[in-house]
């Protein structure tokens, strides 16, 4: 297993390795983002909507959905200055450590677990990703597969 920080570029498959990893820019957990999600969803349970609701069931102010961390770290995976060529998701394993409130700042380590070929033009990459607030806390955690093209197949 490597210890290579990837500078950015678009990687081949073939060039990636296990241990291969990188850090994605951070973005701001808004409460409009925090709202917008809400509505969006249904999920408008009251520790989603207000301080108060929040508070109401022992957290320091409002949380943001995992699930709005989740689709943001993607987010923030799929525009970072390092690429896979990656063309479809095929799911998570995750886990949501500790809680996301508004105002606190996300980025996500992106490490290449494991890769295998799945096809003459794809290959498969396992990837850990581990969420870190503005403390440097792990607030969520989990691996994602993702399908890439082969350059030589």
């Amino acid at each position: 297993m490597t210890d290579r920080r990837l500078p950015p570029g678009l990687y081949a498959f073939e060039t990636l390795l296990p241990g291969d990893h990188f850090d994605t820019d951070t973005t701001l957990i808004t409460p409009a983002a925090i709202r917008a999600f809400a509505d969006l969803t249904g999920d408008g349970f009251e520790i989603h909507l207000s301080d108060s609701g929040a508070q109401a069931h022992g957290f320091a102010g409002q949380v943001a959905h995992g699930l709005l961390v989740l689709a943001l770290v993607e987010g923030l995976k799929s525009s970072a200055p390092v690429q896979f060529g990656g063309f479809a998701a095929l799911g998570w394993d995750w886990q949501f450590t500790l809680p996301v409130l508004a105002g606190d700042s996300i980025r996500a380590r992106v490490t290449v677990l494991n890769r295998r070929a799945a096809g003459p033009q794809s290959g498969l990459l396992t990837l850990d990703l581990q969420v870190f607030n503005q403390n440097n806390q792990c607030v969520q955690k989990g691996q994602t597969r993702v399908m890439v093209h082969r350059v030589n197949g």
